[in-house]
């Protein structure tokens, strides 16, 4: 079994450096997908009401035979349950599907600005955290502008803000913010999914010098940037594949050319994008 290097959040918990995505998975895939993660040494799973399969997430993780205080379990609120008293009643039919006590991180999906409620579902997070349903309390697409919003309402940071980031959307002003608050950062689609990135002839040959596959380089590179990948991978050797990134070390040279091309975005824009 591989053994994941973790990171320490800004409220002390800990966090595995790569997780396993399963949007879109349907509940027996993603039971099935789980079972078989924990198995090759997984322990960071990202689910979402809105990806309709925490049932499956849940079944995987109680079956795996693998302590419950092992993994961490990541699920999202959904656009339309913002605000208050919502975000409270979405959480704990998310915790149920799930099938657990405590859930370990819980994001706001999108901030949806328009709407204007994110602020309001952040204080509910804050009060599920304060009352030990939730270990740790982030968000996903948000901008620098969302974070600052929150911290000056609340005084409360996100741990994690997971956003789309791959070598053709490097995130490298939002990072930086991130790192600036200790803030850290997660990405969804971090191999670009739907373009021709691990075709790419920089990332063949960087994963040619290595002996390795251009999937394990990109999320390399993620790691070495200090980013938490969660790829997606239904087949099983991708899984392991996916996981098995720690053990080569990409050169500063390297981790720029990686990077080094037309940057564009895969997903919606955070400032208007609405997703309930």
């Amino acid at each position: 079994m591989i053994s994941i290097p973790v990171h320490t959040l800004n409220d002390g918990t800990a966090i595995p450096a790569i997780g396993l995505g399963t949007w879109p998975l349907d509940d027996a895939q993603a039971e099935q997908a789980v079972r078989s993660a924990l198995d090759l040494g997984y322990r960071l799973f990202d689910t979402a009401t809105n990806y309709r399969n925490e049932t499956g997430v849940g079944l995987g993780m109680a079956r795996s035979g693998v302590p419950r205080e092992e993994i961490v379990v990541t699920t999202k609120l959904p656009g339309r349950h913002h605000g208050y008293e919502q975000t409270l009643a979405s959480f704990e039919k998310s915790r149920r599907r799930l099938g657990v006590e405590y859930v370990d991180l819980y994001l706001i999906h999108w901030p949806l600005p328009r709407l204007g409620k994110y602020v309001d579902s952040w204080r509910a997070m804050i009060k599920l955290r304060e009352e030990g349903l939730v270990r740790s309390i982030g968000v996903s697409n948000f901008t620098a502008g969302h974070i600052e919003r929150l911290e000056k309402e609340t005084g409360v940071l996100p741990c994690v803000n997971q956003i789309e980031m791959h070598p053709y959307f490097a995130q490298r002003e939002l990072r930086a913010f991130h790192d600036g608050k200790g803030i850290l950062t997660e990405s969804w689609s971090p191999l670009g999914r739907g373009t021709r990135l691990l075709d790419d002839p920089v990332i063949a040959s960087v994963a040619e010098a290595h002996g390795v596959t251009p999937a394990q380089i990109v999320l390399r590179w993620h790691t070495q940037l200090g980013a938490v990948p969660v790829p997606k991978a239904a087949d099983p050797d991708h899984r392991r594949e996916n996981l098995d990134t720690f053990g080569f070390a990409l050169g500063q040279a390297q981790l720029r050319a990686i990077a080094d091309r037309a940057h564009r975005r895969i997903g919606g824009d955070p400032e208007v994008h609405e997703e309930f």
